[in-house]
């Protein structure tokens, strides 16, 4: 079970350090404070497997492709309201953004392994994803929003931070 780190975590700390100097003085991207520090939570959260394949079915199944989550998203096929659809999407705007950034090698075994076609537009889904998220911008959502409208704006700059960051940590491996 997925259990959050503390904010003075080594792992956490690496990556808000890494991120911070990566988006930053890496990618000129100023200040963004809210959308890094939604993303180390990110990083944080993929770290385990439940994270990553955070979303379940009506039956408890873990869901785990992306035509799968686009179906557990979709208000007219199985999501049972707009907080879930909103869930859903937030979480395929992470899964694409993390293996996009973190793991650009494995998308095309992802495809094959979903048993969807290599069409599939990870980066224009997941910017698609996010603004979908970006849309529910009422109370108690509206902070959110805001970054999910950034990371649906800047998702080639977010992801290219990601791999970044990837970097970073190899190099300190």
């Amino acid at each position: 079970m997925y259990r959050p780190l503390s904010s003075d975590h080594p792992i956490r700390i690496f990556f808000a350090t890494a991120l911070h100097e990566c988006l930053n003085g890496g990618l000129g991207l100023g200040d963004e404070g809210p959308v890094e520090s939604y993303l180390v939570d990110m990083l944080v959260r993929f770290l385990h497997q439940d994270g990553i394949h955070a979303i379940r079915d009506a039956t408890g199944r873990q869901v785990t492709s992306i035509p799968e989550l686009l179906a557990e998203g979709d208000i007219r096929l199985k999501a049972d309201s707009f907080e879930r659809e909103r869930q859903v999407h937030r979480h395929i705007g992470d899964f694409l953004l993390f293996w996009s950034g973190m793991f650009p090698e494995s998308m095309h075994a992802m495809a094959l392994k979903s048993g969807i076609d290599t069409i599939l537009d990870p980066i224009g889904q997941g910017r698609m994803s996010y603004h979908v998220a970006s849309t529910f911008n009422h109370p108690p959502h509206q902070e959110e929003a805001q970054v999910f409208r950034k990371l649906s704006e800047r998702f080639e700059d977010y992801r290219y931070g990601l791999t970044l960051v990837r970097s970073e940590f190899i190099a300190r491996g």
